[in-house]
């Protein structure tokens, strides 16, 4: 069970545009009206799609992290209609050693507008919807890096692996294009990461 009681939370209203989803194409969000984003835990997907829809009016319960426009959600409730609350992962699913297949990815790519900056539920970035409905993901690391190409109005050209579903496309973004119109990889080479690690001639004990 979900330690927050939803009852005692704040409530965002708003229309559901469309739903964001993650690399094994699991609902983990919703786009309201007014540019509104709600983050969905993905064990709730199902049940999302089976409540809620496009055009639906809903009332969501949940807590918005310190610096992110980002409402993390404990229930989403459709007007007149069915509440979808997070209870947890059940304790079969949870317990499990057992990781569920890899969804089958394709080599993508994506151009286009950045329209909103996606979090994790504790407001960290993890990547960006483009103005056609395109989700991108990268590392929290990897964003932030990146953060001056995902900034809302920034056009941005990416290559990596992703997926198409009912819901849209979701691409695990390996390569970010620079001005120049070249590729570089989203990950810093390991040699690089271990060259900052190691101490400057200033600074080496004698």
């Amino acid at each position: 069970m979900h330690w927050l009681d939803p009852d005692y939370l704040p409530v965002t209203t708003g229309v559901v545009e469309r739903f964001t989803i993650n690399l094994d194409g699991d609902i983990d969000g919703l786009v309201l009206s007014d540019e509104i984003l709600i983050h969905t835990p993905p064990h709730l997907s199902d049940q999302l799609k089976a409540a809620v829809g496009p055009g639906d009016s809903v009332r969501v319960r949940g807590v918005k992290p310190r610096g992110a426009d980002l409402i993390a959600a404990v229930s989403v409730e459709k007007a007149g209609g069915a509440v979808v609350i997070d209870e947890g992962r059940e304790e079969k699913e949870a317990d499990s050693g057992d990781k569920p297949p890899r969804t089958q990815r394709t080599t993508m790519e994506a151009s286009g507008i950045v329209r909103l900056i996606l979090f994790a539920p504790k407001g960290q970035a993890r990547g960006a919807l483009l103005q056609d409905g395109t989700v991108l993901r990268l590392g929290h690391k990897e964003a932030q890096r990146h953060s001056d190409r995902l900034r809302p109005g920034s056009e941005v050209s990416v290559r990596g692996e992703g997926l198409v579903n009912e819901h849209g496309r979701v691409i695990e973004v390996r390569e970010i294009a620079n001005r120049d119109g070249s590729f570089e990889p989203t990950k810093k080479p390991k040699h690089e990461d271990a060259k900052a690690a190691e101490p400057d001639a200033a600074g080496a004990v004698a």
